[in-house]
C-alpha cells in the first residue's frame, strides 16, 4: 500500500484553485518592498553564471584547452544595459564548470574593424592547440558587420588572458548581396575531407527583404576566407536566423568521444544538429539532418507537423526564456556542453537599479535520444558537486487529487529530482489537434489552477507560505489518436505580485509514450532564486523561466507538489537537496 508523504502537514486538501488566488489578490509592495526588489536583494542566482555586475547577453567561444574551460560571453563593461558600440567579450575561466574566476576582458571595441562592437563569435582549437577566437565587429555608423580573428599573445599562458587582434583584420568582409547588419555569429570552424576549414556565418541574402540564410565560408589557412556557391541552409518563413550551431551527434549506443571536430574531419557519414536562434521570435530551434561534407548543405529530418522550409516548426532545446545557445565538445569527458542566454523578463529600470543583467543556463550534457528523433538534455554532473542537505528522499508516496504537500526544507536554492506514476489513464481529457500548433497558448488555457483528468500535477516552486506568489511546473495528459499526449507547462502567472513583469505560461510536448514507460514521468527542476529550470522526460522536454517573487527578499520560498487532476499521483521516487552557492566571478568586497 502507497505510504503518504512524510513531509510537511498537506495543505487542507480541497480544491487547488482555492489556494491558488488570482493575480489581483496579491498585495503591493511597499515603497521600502520596491526599493529591495529593484537592488536585486533575494533573486540574484547563487549558482548560474553571471558576472558581478553589468550586462551579459550571449554566450561566445566556450571551450575546454589545457585543463581549463573557458567562457567567453557578451558584456557591456559600461553598465546594465545592453549597448550595442560597447559589447565586448567578457572572459571568466573554471576547472569544473561551476565555480568560475573572472579575467579581464579578452575583446574591447578598440579596433577600426570592431570600433563599434565585438559581437559574438565562437572558439576554434587550430593544430599545434592554439585557440583562435573568430568574432562579428561592427565598424561603422551604418552598422557594417564584418569578421574579426584573434589569437592568444601568450598561448603557453594556461588562463589565455590576452588576447590580440592582427591587423589583417576583417578576414571576411561584407558580401554585396547582405545588407550591413545582417552579416554575424561565425560558429566553430571545422575541417572537411580536402582538409579545408569550414565555418558557418548567419546572413540576410537579397536586401533587407532578403532571405534567412546561414553561409558557408571555406579556408587553407584560417586567414583567407571564400564564401561557398551554396548555403548551408536557407529559410524564407524567418525574418533573421542569428548566432548558428552546427555539430555532429553519436547515433544511440554508440561512442560519443569521437565527434569532436578538432579532433578530426567532418564527415557526411554521421548525423548533425543545426540550430538556429530566429531574431522575430527570439527561441532556438534545432533540426537533427544530414549534412552534406561536399556541397556543404544541410537537409532537416523532420516529422509530425515539422517543416524543412520552416525552421520555426523545428524542435527546441528549451521552452522557455533561453536564446543563443552556443555549444561546444568536452574533450575532457567526451561529451557535447550547451550554454544559453536566459535574459531578465522585468523591466530595463530593474537591471539599471540592480545593477546587472542577464544570466547563463546551468550548462547541459546534450545527446541524441534513442528514437533518434530529438535531443535530450541534463544538467552537467558537476552541479551535483553543490548538493549539501538532502531534505527529502521518498519512495511509493502519492498525492491525493487536489492535494498540495509540502517538501519541507526545500527553498530558493534547491535541487527536486522526481518521478511521477500514473495509476490510471481513464481520466485524461480528449486532445483537440489544432493545440498541436502552440502548445503556451495551451498552458495558458489549461494552467495549473485549471482542474483536469490527468493533470496538472507536478511542483510549486518559489513559493511564499500561502501560495498567493508561486511558479507552477507540471504535465497534463491527453487522450490523441488512441495514445496519449503529454503537455509539459511552466506557468508564472502567480510568480510574483510585481507590475511589468512577463508572466505568461511556458509549455512544451514531451515526445515520450507514457504507456511505455509504465505511465510514468519524470521531472528535475533547478531552483536559483529568479531562475527555474526544469527537465521533463529524462531532459526530452525543457523550460527555463526568470521569476521575481516578493517573498523572496525575505529568504522565505517554499516547494510543493500538487495534483489538481481527479485521481491520485503517485510519486514513485523524489529526492530534494539544498544547494550551496558556487563562486561565480565573485569580486572583492562583494
Amino acid at each position: 500500500m502507497a505510504a503518504r508523504l512524510p513531509l510537511a502537514a498537506c495543505i487542507v486538501a480541497f480544491h487547488l484553485c482555492l489556494l491558488l488566488l488570482p493575480s489581483s489578490s496579491l498585495r503591493r509592495l511597499s515603497e521600502a518592498e520596491t526599493a529591495e526588489v529593484r537592488h536585486g536583494v533575494g533573486i540574484r542566482p547563487a549558482y548560474h553564471f553571471l558576472p558581478a555586475k553589468n550586462w551579459q547577453n550571449d554566450p561566445n567561444g566556450p571551450m575546454y584547452h589545457n585543463g581549463v574551460y573557458h567562457l567567453f560571453y557578451q558584456y557591456n563593461p559600461l553598465g546594465a544595459t545592453w549597448g550595442s558600440g560597447n559589447l565586448s567579450w567578457g572572459h571568466s575561466v573554471s576547472r569544473d564548470l561551476v565555480n568560475w574566476a573572472a579575467l579581464d576582458i579578452a575583446l574591447d571595441p578598440t579596433a577600426p574593424f570592431d570600433h563599434n562592437g565585438c559581437w559574438s563569435g565562437s572558439t576554434t582549437i587550430l593544430p599545434g592547440g592554439m585557440p583562435a577566437l573568430m568574432y562579428t565587429g561592427r565598424i561603422d555608423n551604418a552598422k557594417v558587420q564584418v569578421q574579426n580573428v584573434a589569437f592568444p599573445r601568450n598561448p603557453a599562458d594556461p588562463l589565455l588572458r590576452d588576447w590580440v587582434k592582427p591587423a589583417y583584420n576583417p578576414v571576411i568582409s561584407l558580401p554585396a548581396d547582405v545588407p550591413g547588419e545582417y552579416f554575424r555569429d561565425p560558429t566553430t570552424a571545422w575541417v572537411g575531407r580536402d582538409s579545408m576549414w569550414r565555418m558557418a556565418i548567419a546572413a540576410k541574402v537579397g536586401g533587407p527583404n532578403g532571405i534567412a540564410s546561414t553561409l558557408i565560408y571555406r579556408s587553407k589557412d584560417f586567414r583567407h576566407w571564400k564564401r561557398n556557391d551554396l548555403p548551408l541552409y536557407t529559410s524564407r518563413a524567418a525574418s533573421m536566423v542569428e548566432c548558428p550551431d552546427l555539430f555532429p551527434v553519436a547515433e544511440p549506443g554508440t561512442e560519443e568521444g569521437r565527434l569532436g571536430y578538432a579532433s578530426g574531419t567532418a564527415s557526411g557519414a554521421m548525423r548533425h544538429v543545426l540550430k538556429l536562434s530566429v531574431t522575430n521570435m527570439t527561441q532556438d530551434y534545432y533540426a537533427i539532418g544530414r549534412y552534406d561534407d561536399v556541397a556543404d548543405t544541410f537537409v532537416p529530418e523532420v516529422d509530425g507537423e515539422r517543416s524543412v522550409e520552416d525552421c520555426r516548426t523545428w524542435r527546441r532545446f528549451d521552452y522557455g526564456h533561453v536564446y543563443a545557445s552556443k555549444s561546444f565538445f568536452d574533450t575532457r569527458k567526451n561529451r557535447r556542453v550547451l550554454w544559453a542566454w536566459a535574459s531578465e523578463s522585468d523591466s530595463q529600470y530593474d537591471d539599471l537599479a540592480r545593477g546587472w543583467s542577464g544570466v547563463q543556463i546551468v550548462p547541459r550534457k546534450v545527446w541524441l535520444d534513442g528514437d533518434g528523433k530529438q535531443l535530450r538534455q541534463w544538467p552537467i554532473e558537476e552541479i551535483e558537486t553543490l548538493r549539501r542537505k538532502r531534505v527529502a528522499a521518498l519512495q511509493e508516496a502519492h498525492v491525493n487529487a487536489g492535494g498540495v504537500n509540502e517538501i519541507s526544507g526545500a527553498g530558493a536554492q534547491t535541487d527536486v529530482d522526481a518521478i511521477f506514476e500514473i495509476p490510471s489513464l481513464e481520466e485524461a481529457e480528449t486532445f483537440e489537434p489544432n493545440w498541436l500548433l502552440d502548445p503556451q497558448k495551451l498552458c495558458e488555457e489549461k494552467g495549473a489552477c485549471v482542474p483536469g483528468g490527468v493533470g496538472p500535477f507536478g511542483l510549486l516552486v518559489m513559493a511564499s507560505g500561502d501560495l498567493r506568489e508561486h511558479t507552477a511546473v507540471f504535465f497534463r495528459v491527453f487522450r490523441h489518436n488512441r495514445k496519449y499526449k503529454v503537455l509539459m507547462c511552466t506557468d508564472l502567472t502567480r510568480s510574483t505580485g510585481r507590475d511589468k513583469v512577463y508572466k505568461a505560461p511556458y509549455g512544451g510536448f514531451v515526445d515520450i509514450d507514457i504507456e511505455q514507460h509504465q505511465r510514468s514521468i519524470s521531472l528535475r527542476t533547478l531552483i536559483d532564486h529568479s531562475v527555474v529550470e526544469s527537465f521533463g522526460g529524462g531532459g526530452r522536454t525543457c523550460i527555463t523561466a526568470r521569476v521575481y517573487p516578493v517573498h523572496a527578499e525575505n529568504n522565505n520560498s517554499h516547494v510543493f507538489l500538487f495534483n489538481n487532476g481527479t485521481g491520485i499521483v503517485k510519486v514513485s521516487r523524489l529526492e530534494a537537496w539544498t544547494l550551496a552557492t558556487a563562486a561565480v566571478n565573485v569580486v572583492h568586497g562583494g
